[in-house]
């Protein structure tokens, strides 16, 4: 059975002052569709815990320990909609929340693997989170994008998806260029791409099209494919998925060999 990890930022998942509820429920009818017609197993990497919190209490965003207060917030209150949604489908859900060295460490990371297989094993959608309440700069992963990347490798994904307020990777910046091109396949990401400034489109989240190309780059190297595509309108992310026709968005591939 193949193994999907896909992927949800933040920016979709805020609309104004308020949790994207009909985002979310989109995200999770999709998510049953490819469990019950694709055979999938799917891991879902969330953000949106620290906005969630925002919306229960309004705290300036650019203290750590608030965000991180705001996460702890949050984080119940995605579950809490997440585990509505997906039981309503007939599944359940399961809560991981991880740090840097949940990777870096043997034994941690191989717990966390056999904590995982137990899960799919028995058809349980694991939600996988950053620690943001107790990580600090060393446990730090950074951003949801790059924990994305680490769990498609070390949980054995055929296939990472990143849908985002980023529809794909445009050959300039669409938002500068109405000429922008949307480059459907990507075989290589160059240095210089992946040193650019971090441009995120929106106050909650915490990276931009940076982030998602040091993802896919993560993942190439290790011979899994990327798929880029919005959140917003999960259109081209059915067509990708469930009729396995690419009409849009960006396929991050591997070199061969």
């Amino acid at each position: 059975m193949k193994r999907v990890v896909i992927k949800v930022g933040s920016a979709v998942l805020r609309e104004d002052d308020l949790l994207a509820v009909t985002r979310l429920n989109n995200l999770v009818d999709l998510i049953a569709k490819l469990k019950k017609e694709k055979k999938y197993e799917v891991i879902l990497v969330s953000s949106g815990a620290v906005a969630a919190g925002n919306i229960k209490l309004d705290l300036d965003r650019k203290e750590i320990l608030n965000r991180q207060a705001l996460a702890a917030i949050g984080q119940p209150l995605l579950m809490k909609y997440y585990k509505k949604r997906l039981r309503e489908h007939g599944f359940k859900c399961a809560q991981m929340l991880l740090v840097e060295e949940d990777f870096d460490s043997r034994k941690r990371s191989k717990n966390a693997r056999g904590v995982m297989e137990i899960l799919l094993e028995n058809n349980v959608v694991p939600i996988l989170n950053e620690n943001d309440v107790i990580a600090n700069k060393e446990l730090l992963i950074g951003d949801n994008d790059q924990l994305s990347a680490r769990a498609a490798y070390f949980f054995g994904a055929d296939l990472l998806v990143i849908l985002s307020d980023i529809d794909g990777l445009y050959d300039s910046n669409p938002h500068e260029n109405p000429n922008a091109k949307m480059r459907k396949f990507v075989e290589k990401i160059e240095q210089e791409d992946l040193e650019m400034k971090h441009t995120p489109n929106s106050e909650f989240a915490t990276g931009g099209i940076v982030t998602k190309l040091k993802a896919a780059n993560y993942v190439m190297k290790r011979g899994i494919p990327m798929y880029l595509s919005s959140g917003f309108d999960l259109t081209n992310a059915y067509d990708f998925l469930i009729n396995e026709e690419h009409k849009s968005g960006t396929l991050f591939i591997p070199e061969k060999g």
